[in-house]
């Protein structure tokens, strides 16, 4: 029985020792030197926090394997990690800090600056002098013999944007259930190398890392600036063998909208996986035309049922302007509609997505108020304890009973004395050739519709007339919004926050 996920890191390890694990654009690290480094990382942690477990360990992460080393070196302490975006604004950072009550802060020589900004917490240290600690097996076999699968593996923070930020704790059993799934129903194994997009601290990242540890697989960090110069990103794919990317919608809508594939194609694709935000039919359409053969997934799920509870494997065609099913549940994974308190099974109605099982996280760290709220007691089951995750998201059926997602509930609003979604509205905008990006904003005091498009130049009267023979009038927006570029957060998807503070 795995119960830690350092199992994977331990087999491979002893397997071929050689093999690389991990990489980015400076170096690359067998599996038996990430062993080391990580084994090193955790003995000198273990020594300075005196044998302390189950503790928060922050880790300022950026776009390179080293934070890697830290996340690993952290658990083998028999503690948890917890990434944080070095270059985020100091304010937020300091406000994830009061609430983790962090037992270190681990970062690099390069954040000795930030480092020293966070004056009200003693134990920081160095990454670097920590890889210099001489490892003790003993020490170290001890803490693994001593773990449970039900202990945290990682806190994530989510973006805080419906009020502060909350860390949503994993434990080690939901990932191991997670990279258990990913390679049964995709075909993961021991040749496939991950091309992560998707920054440390956002959890998309968690697919990558722990596939690549199940399967023995490698991992090659992609820079960031990579996607401003798409031809270098191909390049750097075709020279790493990348043949699995699990990416944000965003990601590969940059392709889409620089035509970058009719260019030039990476060569090893197999695994085309995306989630996030609603995939657009004509984004995906293009990179079907342009590049046939590989599996392509639609993901989806919130960071509090660890990653993902359902996926859809695209067959057939589809036409734009209509939405692509996020598909049916993961084996050991319990989804379902939920409205009124009653379950939504029939077809195009309206329902909370909940989910159920061993994916549930533990529940936001320090925070037993909104754990409560969001992890509560199954409504149809009142014989014995049995948690759900109420996702805030709304989802229907279609009539193959494929899971459609159709928008946040945050998003459903109510105008002219109609109930509306304002993501029909963004699929709608979507597929019309001049929109490359949008996003619906309810201006709630003037009682407007407003749409934010993206795309060359603009074209409001062009938008409104298309979209009058695809909506009834109540959903027509009452403002359209060019922008050359709309904004996004750092995780890659828009920035609706930002759109509102505009009206």
């Amino acid at each position: 029985m795995l119960r830690n996920v350092l199992e994977y890191l331990e087999y491979w390890a002893e397997k071929d020792p050689q093999k690389p694990l991990f990489g980015d654009v400076k170096e690359t690290l067998s599996r038996g030197e990430v062993r080391d480094f990580a084994r090193r990382v955790g003995t000198a942690l273990s020594q300075r926090l005196s044998g302390a477990t189950g503790k928060p360990v922050a880790v300022l992460a950026d776009r390179s394997l080293r934070p890697l080393l830290a996340f690993l070196g952290a658990v083998y302490s028999g503690n948890f990690y917890v990434p944080i975006d070095r270059q985020m604004p100091l304010g937020r950072i300091q406000v994830m800090l009061e609430t983790l009550q962090p037992a270190a802060i681990l970062g690099q020589r390069q954040d000795e600056s930030l480092l020293g900004q966070l004056s009200e917490w003693p134990k920081k240290y160095f990454l670097e002098e920590l890889l210099e600690t001489e490892p003790k097996e003993a020490l170290l076999k001890e803490i693994l013999g001593n773990r449970l699968d039900t202990d945290p593996l990682y806190a994530i923070f989510t973006s805080g944007s419906t009020g502060a930020p909350k860390g949503v704790l994993v434990s080690h059993r939901s990932v191991i259930d997670l990279a258990d799934q990913f390679r049964e129903e995709f075909g993961f194994c021991e040749d496939c190398v991950f091309g992560n997009q998707a920054p440390f601290d956002f959890d998309v990242s968690v697919k990558d890392i722990y596939s690549a540890l199940k399967n023995g697989a490698s991992l090659y960090v992609i820079p960031k600036t990579m996607f401003s110069f798409p031809t270098k990103l191909i390049d750097y794919m075709n020279e790493k063998k990348i043949t699995s990317v699990i990416w944000a919608v965003s990601a590969l809508r940059i392709l889409e909208n620089l035509d970058v594939l009719s260019q030039k194609k990476p060569l090893w694709l197999r695994h085309v996986m995306f989630s996030g935000e609603t995939m657009p039919v004509r984004v995906l359409n293009y990179w079907r035309t342009h590049l046939p053969d590989p599996l392509y997934v639609n993901l989806y799920g919130p960071t509090e049922i660890t990653c993902n509870c359902t996926f859809f494997k695209v067959e057939g065609e589809f036409r734009e302007g209509e939405l692509l099913p996020v598909g049916r549940p993961f084996k050991n994974t319990g989804v379902f509609l939920l409205e009124d308190g009653k379950e939504v099974k029939e077809p195009g109605m309206l329902g909370e997505i909940c989910v159920k099982g061993t994916c549930l996280a533990l529940g936001y760290y320090n925070n037993p108020e909104k754990t409560a709220e969001a992890f509560c007691q199954n409504p149809f089951n009142k014989s014995y304890p049995e948690r759900i995750y109420r996702t805030g998201d709304l989802g229907k059926y279609d009539r193959e009973g494929r899971l459609i997602f159709v928008s946040r509930r945050d998003y459903q609003i109510k105008h002219q004395g109609h109930r509306i979604e304002l993501g029909e509205i963004e699929a709608a905008a979507f597929a019309l050739p001049a929109v490359k990006a949008c996003a619906c904003v309810y201006d709630r005091g003037q009682e407007v519709i407003c749409l934010f498009y993206e795309g060359e130049n603009p074209c409001d009267k062009e938008i409104l007339r298309e979209l009058g023979k695809k909506l009834p009038r109540y959903m027509l927006p009452g403002r359209l919004e060019y922008r050359k570029q709309l904004p996004v957060n750092k995780n890659g998807k828009i920035d609706r926050t930002a759109l509102s503070r505009e009206l």
